[in-house]
């Protein structure tokens, strides 16, 4: 007698499944909010901080942990809890502030005011800011920015979302100019992620499009994109959103449009290509424009907005910007514009961390007036740009790993100095710079007071390949992904890796997961446009004295890695970073990878002894690379450990994990595979 066959699962009571989750999950939802307006109400009394990053951090921790134990990716468990706490800080937020600004708790619908059409990017920035407050909100477009703050100003809308700045465009003249001049107050700040899709009518070949619209802003922060079309018109629309619809009305299968992914969604067409922009990091910052200041407990960081002009006397700027840091008040930008009807004279726009509730604001505005023909100060209002307002990065448990740097050494003794006044580098040398240099990469420090973890396959063999090495870098903790593109992806092919294409690849891989990307040049004209895409260049140990390839990277606005050479002694390093640090570029990253002796038990002889005499001679941070030195992998880990004793910065592994690899059968000794990486991982941060 047979066996009855099992029964597939059938797809309609699958569906019903996943409804009933979902249903729990908004139930959820709705019971943590709950709680959290409990929680505000608490700190609306004062007393407790209002956000407590370290309690984000072990929080983000554990639920990390608990989601591995249920199968559930990190990198997964930690964006959408990064949604919900980002969420209900706004939450508590917005309550607060009902609380500091009674007339806002009798108001139960509000119309707030953007420009273009809906789906722009700053209809998506209105809806996220607003999407907190406890009111009915009505969004409403506008063509132009005049008539946006025209509405405020004439109570037609109760709130405009005006972007200011963007990280790739630089400073939107037009906004500052009408702020300048109308009697408005900044009450808010937002941040908008700016990805640019292509979308057209239908799921269309590249090569049918012959014309695309978009805003002019949009069309030339994607101009490497549409250079690369033949025989395609290109032409300025007045807004990305309502580009889209154009694209709809007409129906014409040829056109296209570059606009967010929201507004293909919101008029119903495909997205042919997503990241089209020429910098991967583009964001817009939006401000919230009202009638009246609005008040925000001194527990809010707060950031306060400027615009005034200088008397005529010599040092005015440099008096204004001594009071703010007298008042200890750290200033985060400040920027000219032609002072309107007045040649050759200019107004000043300047933003500074600081509450107007703060004693410390209103006595630097009175000493500024002193030292201004004209002030006007904009607004305090929360801010979203600062380092308290970033996102918490997730803390593992485990044992205690020695992943604390060791503070900058005591100054040298009269005879180091003499030593180092003689050395042939200046720039590098700690008799220039006493404090140690910290290499900002994202939201990572390098030369900070925790250790740095580069990590990655020894080279990109494609796009599937860099992303499962993205996310095994991304779930273990490490920081940033690492991996050539210039060099033969196995000892047997003679050839140049993937070039350009593997430096997208990497790209794409790191800004899908926010993982910064490091990779190697080897020709001076690979530099300056591999440094258009990655966070990090490096050089290696064979071109450490490539004098060209280091005049090149000294000229980019990127950090560099600069591996020592074979046989180069420490005064060569150093005469090496020198080159490129005297070409413009102060990031510059030193990391000992091992050196040539007479030792034939390994590859090469892992220095570790250079490390304290470096902390002694120079500022620059210093990374340890064990992998190629003692050519196994189950000697990285004891190396790895003994380099931050000794003072290393942080470390480079090099990873190699079949899954991700199969097309690599090359013998890779010195490579970490994923379980012992992670064990590494574990012991050393965590």
């Amino acid at each position: 007698m047979s066996e009855p066959t099992s029964k597939k699962p059938d797809l309609a009571a699958l569906r019903v499944t996943l409804d009933e989750v979902d249903q729990r999950l908004l139930k959820a939802l709705s019971d943590r909010n709950s709680a959290v307006f409990a929680v505000a109400e608490l700190k609306a009394q004062g007393g407790d901080i209002i956000r407590d990053p370290t309690r984000e951090e072990e929080l983000l921790g554990e639920l990390v942990a608990r989601g591995k134990e249920v199968g559930l990716d990190a990198y997964f468990v930690t964006r959408l809890f990064r949604e919900i706490l980002d969420h209900s800080l706004r939450l508590q937020l917005e309550h607060i502030a009902d609380h500091q600004n009674p007339e806002r708790q009798s108001t139960s619908a509000i119309v707030v005011g953007y420009q273009g059409g809906e789906g722009a990017y700053s209809y998506l920035a209105a809806r996220r800011y607003f999407g907190a407050r406890d009111v009915d909100v009505t969004y409403r477009g506008f063509g132009t920015f005049k008539d946006l703050l025209e509405a405020v100003k004439n109570e037609h809308i109760a709130y405009a979302v005006l972007p200011i700045e963007n990280t790739t465009a630089g400073s939107i003249n037009e906004s500052y100019d009408l702020l300048a001049r109308m009697d408005l107050a900044l009450v808010g700040e937002e941040i908008q992620k700016v990805d640019h899709c292509l979308i057209a009518l239908e799921d269309v070949p590249l090569g049918n499009i012959r014309r695309i619209y978009s805003h002019p802003v949009a069309l030339a922060q994607c101009s490497e994109f549409l250079t690369s079309l033949s025989n395609c018109h290109v032409e300025a629309f007045r807004d990305t959103a309502l580009s889209v619809a154009k694209v709809k009305d007409e129906q014409d299968l040829s056109q296209a449009a570059i606009a967010s992914e929201e507004a293909a969604r919101l008029y119903g067409l495909p997205v042919l290509r997503r990241g089209l922009a020429n910098q991967r990091q583009n964001y817009t910052r939006l401000v919230v424009v009202a009638r009246e200041p609005a008040l925000y407990d001194l527990r809010i960081p707060c950031k306060t907005s400027l615009v005034f002009a200088l008397r005529h006397e010599e040092g005015a700027l440099a008096r204004c910007i001594e009071v703010l840091a007298a008042k200890k008040l750290n200033l985060t930008k400040l920027e000219s514009r032609p002072r309107p009807n007045t040649p050759w004279e200019y107004l000043f726009y300047v933003d500074f961390e600081g509450n107007l509730a703060d004693r410390r604001v209103p006595e630097a505005l009175r000493e500024l007036a002193q030292y201004t023909s004209f002030l006007k100060v904009l607004g305090s209002y929360p801010a979203r740009t600062t380092k308290e307002a970033q996102p918490a990065e997730p803390k593992r448990k485990g044992r205690k790993g020695n992943n604390r740097i060791s503070s900058a050494p005591p100054p040298p003794d009269a005879r180091t100095r003499q030593a180092l006044e003689r050395k042939p580098y200046h720039l590098a040398s700690r008799m220039n710079r006493s404090e140690d240099t910290q290499v900002p990469v994202a939201r990572t420090t390098v030369g900070g007071s925790t250790a740095v973890v580069v990590a990655g396959p020894r080279a990109v063999a494609s796009l599937e390949q860099i992303r499962k090495y993205a996310r095994l870098v991304k779930a273990s903790g490490a920081h940033i992904l690492r991996a050539a593109c210039f060099t033969p992806l196995t000892a047997s092919q003679n050839v140049d890796g993937l070039g350009y294409e593997g430096v997208d690849f990497l790209a794409q891989a790191g800004h899908e997961l926010d993982l910064p990307v490091m990779t190697e040049v080897v020709h001076p004209a690979n530099v300056e446009r591999v440094a258009e895409k990655v966070d990090v260049i490096q050089v290696g140990a064979r071109n450490m004295q490539n004098f060209a390839l280091l005049a090149e990277a000294g000229k980019v606005d990127r950090p560099v890695v600069l591996k020592r050479g074979l046989t180069a002694r420490l005064d060569e390093w150093l005469t090496a970073a020198e080159y490129i640090l005297s070409q413009g570029n102060q990031q510059v990253i030193l990391c000992e990878r091992g050196i040539r002796t007479f030792e034939d038990a390994t590859p090469d002889t892992l220095d570790l002894s250079c490390l304290p005499i470096l902390k002694e001679r120079t500022h620059l941070p210093v990374l340890v690379d064990p992998g190629g030195a003692v050519g196994a992998a189950r000697w990285v880990p004891p190396m790895a450990e003994a380099a931050l004793a000794a003072g290393a910065h942080g470390l480079m592994i090099e990873l190699h994990d079949p899954k991700a690899d199969k097309d690599d059968t090359t013998p890779r000794n010195r490579a970490l595979d994923p379980a012992l990486f992670q064990m590494l991982i574990e012991r050393l941060l965590f």
